[in-house]
């Protein structure tokens, strides 16, 4: 249950509101809303939620622009948008954006993206001295990775793309983004690289994984994800 968590809900679009309020109360959480960019920022500073639902297409200006000063409100920002284009979706998860959620959207998808937001929010630190998902455990001092308490050989850049991941399960994490931090500046532009360690980290992990959807998925053409839940 949504507790004393309050959520800002930020659309143009009345029945927009309407049925994510719907939603997001008898889940238990306090609702907000706005319909403009103005007004928004003033609640965010007067209401100081915990989670933005945020719609880019506002009247007054675009949604984009809110991301960055929402994040330093301490807010996460979950982007609910029409515009579906790849471009758009890496421009707000750049920006910082939690999560991109595109319209029309499943109201259940919606709940489940605010409750990692606010574990992001909320849970432990991911400098702890390991992370740990279903059987595998990740030693981030010693750069050591088990599975089922046997150690697994990775690669420097396998594992530091793993890491990268894990400290934002759940979360897409820009091409960009994981480049630019494994590979430094210059390589934003070389996603064969990440495809490459990513297919070693799944054989590595998951071998053979049958029918089962991998934990590292891919968002094509924006990133990927890490679809666990992680424990200090």
């Amino acid at each position: 249950m949504g507790g004393s968590v309050r959520i800002l809900v930020i659309d143009d679009e009345p029945s927009i509101r309407s049925l994510l309020r719907a939603a997001l109360e008898p889940a238990g959480y306090r609702v907000s809303e706005a319909d403009l960019a103005a007004t928004a920022m003033t609640a965010a500073h007067d209401e100081t939620p915990q989670v933005v639902l945020l719609d880019l297409g506002l009247p007054d200006r675009d949604g984009l622009d809110l991301i960055a000063p929402l994040r330093k409100a301490g807010a996460a920002v979950v982007v609910l948008s029409a515009r579906d284009a790849t471009a758009q979706k890496v421009a707000a998860l750049d920006r910082g954006a939690d999560d991109y959620v595109t319209k029309p959207f499943d109201t259940e998808e919606v709940l489940a993206r605010v409750r990692t937001a606010l574990r992001h929010r909320t849970g432990p630190e991911v400098l702890a001295a390991a992370l740990r998902f279903d059987d595998v455990e990740i030693d981030l001092a010693a750069r050591v990775v088990r599975k089922d308490g046997v150690e697994v050989h990775l690669a420097p850049k396998e594992f530091a793309m793993l890491a990268e991941l894990a400290a934002n399960a759940g979360k897409v994490v820009t091409h960009a983004h994981l480049l630019r931090t494994i590979w430094g500046p210059g390589h934003e532009s070389d996603v064969e690289y990440l495809r490459v360690a990513a297919r070693g980290i799944r054989r590595k992990l998951e071998g053979d994984a049958g029918d089962q959807p991998s934990r590292i998925r891919n968002e094509p053409g924006v990133g990927y994800r890490l679809a666990v839940a992680i424990a200090g």
